[in-house]
């Protein structure tokens, strides 16, 4: 609203200004030329200006509006014509009432311009006047119509952004509390304490969450206890190795990179044989991130439903929304594991 109402300040100042020069210019020749500046004299050149004024906002409010943006443009023109027509008229009548009746007598021996030269000269310079009006008014509904567009984009995306956000929170939750659930039955201590791991996980992700960024190192401790949480089920025969560092802290969007790291665990664990995990998050320099996770890949059978990919997806819609061109996100099937790579510019 404060911007709606500073544009449209700045809109009648511009006009002010615009006006002000036009009404000046009389004044200033005359006084260049030593002529004597009375309140006749001004009046009689004030309606020139006047009507140029005349044919500017009866174009910007009414036949711009009325007629030209309801796709008459026949009768637009045929009514700026008439009009100016008009205005030149009377424009030559009063300057002729103007000189025959208040300016000062003088003798010349030089006939002046014929009057019709002074006529074409106004109309041409008053449609001049009519174009410009179309002109700003065209500029101005484009901008008026850009800004109202952006403004809905950017509405749109977070409605979007905030939607992705909720199913997330499920997402993760109904996947870590399988994991919680498994252990129950051989080692309800570990379970105790995976309970107990969760709800640090889940007080950051209630109060970071609703965040749009987050340092990077807050990012880090939340990775490093959900793979600490993870590892209290796993048995030995799943290697996991970690390499998270951070040689600077950058502004980052909350909960990028756990869903890699999740994926890799729900589905780089085989039931029976070895399986693998490697986890790697590290800045380069002051913006860039790389999160690497590579783990054991096991070909899914036809009748295996888990693992609708809902995460994965959620994570490229987030990260088209906030990132958009500022990052690369592949994953590649090679030499029996999983790779997903994503690179991130944070600024």
């Amino acid at each position: 609203m404060e911007q709606v109402k500073d544009r449209s300040k700045l809109f009648w100042l511009i006009h002010v200004i615009g006006w002000g020069i036009m009404f000046g210019f009389p004044l200033f020749f005359a006084t260049r030329e030593g002529n004597a500046i009375t309140w006749r004299w001004f009046l009689g050149y004030a309606f020139v200006p006047l009507a140029f004024m005349i044919v500017f906002y009866t174009n910007y409010f009414w036949l711009i509006r009325r007629v030209l943006f309801r796709k008459k443009l026949w009768r637009y023109i045929f009514l700026n014509l008439l009009l100016i027509s008009i205005i030149c008229v009377c424009l030559d009548a009063w300057m002729t009432y103007h000189f025959t009746h208040f300016a000062e007598k003088t003798v010349s021996t030089h006939p002046g311009p014929p009057k019709l030269l002074f006529i074409s000269r106004d109309f041409v310079l008053m449609a001049l006047t009519a174009g410009l009006s179309v002109a700003i008014r065209v500029t101005g509904n484009w901008y008026r119509s850009e800004t109202e567009r952006k403004e809905l984009e950017r509405e749109h995306a977070e409605a979007e952004l905030k939607n992705l956000k909720n199913q997330l929170n499920p997402h993760f939750l109904f996947n870590t509390l399988n994991n919680i659930y498994s252990l129950i039955a051989f080692s309800p201590e570990k379970a105790q304490h995976a309970v107990h791991d969760l709800s640090r996980l889940l007080r950051y992700m209630l109060y970071e969450n609703n965040q749009t960024y987050v340092p990077f190192m807050k990012e880090i401790e939340f990775v490093n206890n959900y793979i600490a949480l993870m590892k209290i089920r796993l048995p030995e025969r799943v290697h996991i190795e970690t390499d998270i560092y951070a040689e600077s802290d950058p502004e980052v969007a909350p909960l990028l990179f756990i869903t890699l790291v999740e994926n890799a665990f729900k589905h780089g664990v085989h039931p029976v044989g070895e399986s693998f995990i490697h986890v790697n998050l590290h800045t380069i320099g002051e913006r860039e991130i790389i999160c690497r996770v590579e783990n054991s890949y096991f070909p899914k059978a036809e009748n295996d439903k888990s693992g609708s990919g809902i995460g994965l997806e959620n994570l490229r819609k987030r990260l088209a929304l906030l990132y958009p061109g500022r990052y690369e996100l592949g994953m590649e099937v090679k030499e029996g594991r999983f790779i997903a790579e994503l690179k991130l510019n944070t600024l």
